[in-house]
């Protein structure tokens, strides 16, 4: 299958339209500002290329996630990508930067994305990175479109690193944070962990042994959501902060510096936004609100993100007001 060669209606599109919106599943919508007015534009969906021996899939950017798990579970390999929802396209999770909760062992989420092929604001195909996991050629533009929100480019098809699927893997409960697993994910709440252990059946169980099975754990929910980013030895700091706001919930990526943050009012997400400042660290806002960070701070690489805004798209096609620069 060859998606390239179906994207010359898309470039047209692109390329006669004032101001272009890339659209997936919006299931990472409210990440981001809303973006003004614009043409709603989706990309196409499928897997392009598939080689199991080499580990990479390459796939169009519209491919739900759902759709890439059930292509690579059939040969017994995975993509951990882990978005909230499986309905969420590749693209989209790419777009919106957010890693999963499995980033201890498999790396951030720009990790997975080896190359990427996006339309431009003159409706040119503009390939970055190469189908290989060892490529070094050029300049790392995968990298730059993990985050970008669609301001840079519509992205319409991407290749991807695949792993292996774990023989086992299991969720386990501790009383207290457990540092000592080579673990997928740890999670606490600052009472209890919760410890994703993946690998070989028999390692798996050596590993459980003496600890209380664990039910998948569920990030914290709520109509103002966000995340924390913070240096990893500042989590247990940064959660009994969180506890002294009323109205907060917060489940930690222990290893990793992830907050995960959710409350039923802006003010209380607000409270956490500042914790977050205080700590050296920076709150994401994914939903309950308009403004990628509408607590009236700038973004701490606002400087930097519209020089490359500039460069990519100087006219300022893509994703009209979707950041705040």
């Amino acid at each position: 299958m060859d998606l390239i060669s179906g994207v010359e209606a898309l470039a047209a599109s692109v390329a006669t339209a004032e101001a272009v919106v890339p659209v997936g599943a919006r299931t990472h919508w409210e990440v981001g500002n809303p973006p003004r007015d614009a043409t709603e534009i989706r990309a196409p969906a499928g897997i392009v290329a598939y080689e199991p021996d080499d580990l990479t899939v390459t796939v169009g950017a519209g491919t739900s996630y759902a759709d890439l798990v059930s292509a690579l579970a059939a040969h017994g390999q995975e993509c951990p990508l882990d978005p909230r929802d499986p309905a969420a396209t590749v693209g989209g999770v790419v777009a919106s930067g957010l890693s999963g909760i499995r980033r201890l062992r498999h790396g951030p989420l720009r990790d997975q994305v080896l190359e990427v092929r996006y339309l431009d604001a003159g409706g040119r195909l503009v390939k970055g990175g190469g189908p290989t996991v060892k490529n070094v050629t050029g300049y790392d533009l995968p990298r730059l479109f993990v985050g970008s929100l669609g301001t840079l480019g519509l992205l319409v098809q991407l290749t991807l690193r695949c792993r292996p699927l774990p023989e086992a893997a299991c969720w386990v409960r501790a009383d207290a944070p457990v540092d000592r697993y080579r673990a997928a994910a740890r999670l606490t709440d600052g009472s209890c962990s919760w410890i994703r252990l993946e690998g070989a059946a028999a390692d798996v169980d050596a590993q459980a042994e003496g600890l209380e099975p664990g039910d998948t754990p569920s990030l914290p929910d709520g109509a103002h959501r966000g995340r924390i980013s913070i240096a990893p030895g500042a989590v247990e700091t940064v959660g009994r902060a969180l506890e002294r706001i009323d109205g907060v919930r917060w489940l930690a990526e222990s290893g990793v510096g992830t907050v995960h943050v959710a409350a039923d009012d802006a003010a209380a997400l607000n409270g956490a936004r500042t914790v977050a400042s205080e700590h050296g660290g920076w709150l994401l806002r994914e939903a309950g609100g308009a403004g990628l960070d509408g607590f009236g701070r700038e973004l701490p690489n606002a400087d930097l993100m519209r020089r490359i805004k500039d460069a990519f798209d100087p006219a300022g096609k893509f994703s009209p007001g979707r950041l705040p620069l």
